[in-house]
């Protein structure tokens, strides 16, 4: 079968279950901080963070809503380099803090598209970034993070909601992918 090939090439846990849960303790604490006086709507771009946003939101003690959208630029592992909207928004934004959660942020592409894509139609209030692994060394836009989880480094990572080619998501960890 295919995906046993996909499965033969996993490489090492690079962040543990345990470090991914808390770091996403401390994340909630410092949006819960930050949004204190305020109701904030939880952006979730499919499919890749929903995992994060399912953990990260179970933590928070401020009023949200959640939403979801999905834009994409990958196909296996390499980014296309344009953007499809998949999914759009089902809420109304205007006028609203908005905090984006993403899985990933390496190009910064889809992030900076997204971004522009909510300021231009949708008109929140405001928008914040909250991401759980950032690439910055693959960085070809600047885009703003206000919530990090952790830096990576240039490799391919699968687990926690990550995938190559929708396999790996279901794992706790976030591991390395020998392509």
């Amino acid at each position: 079968m295919k995906h046993t090939i996909y499965y033969k090439k996993l490489g090492k846990i690079i962040i543990s279950q345990k470090r991914i849960q808390r770091k996403i303790k401390d994340l909630a604490r410092e949006i819960s901080d930050h949004y204190s006086e305020s109701e904030v709507v939880l952006i979730c771009n499919l499919k890749g963070s929903f995992r994060f946003l399912s953990d990260l939101s179970s933590y928070l003690t401020i009023p949200t809503i959640m939403d979801f959208v999905a834009f994409s630029s990958y196909d296996g592992v390499k980014s296309e380099g344009k953007i499809r909207i998949v999914k759009d928004l089902k809420i109304d934004i205007s006028g609203r803090h908005v905090l984006i959660i993403e899985d990933i942020i390496d190009t910064g592409i889809t992030v900076d598209y997204l971004i522009k894509y909510l300021e231009d139609f949708k008109k929140p209030k405001d928008i914040q970034v909250c991401v759980l692994l950032d690439k910055p060394s693959k960085r070809k836009v600047v885009v703003p993070i206000h919530f990090k989880g952790f830096e990576i480094e240039d490799i391919f990572v699968v687990g926690y909601g990550l995938d190559y080619k929708e396999y790996f998501r279901e794992l706790n960890d976030i591991r390395v992918y020998n392509e």
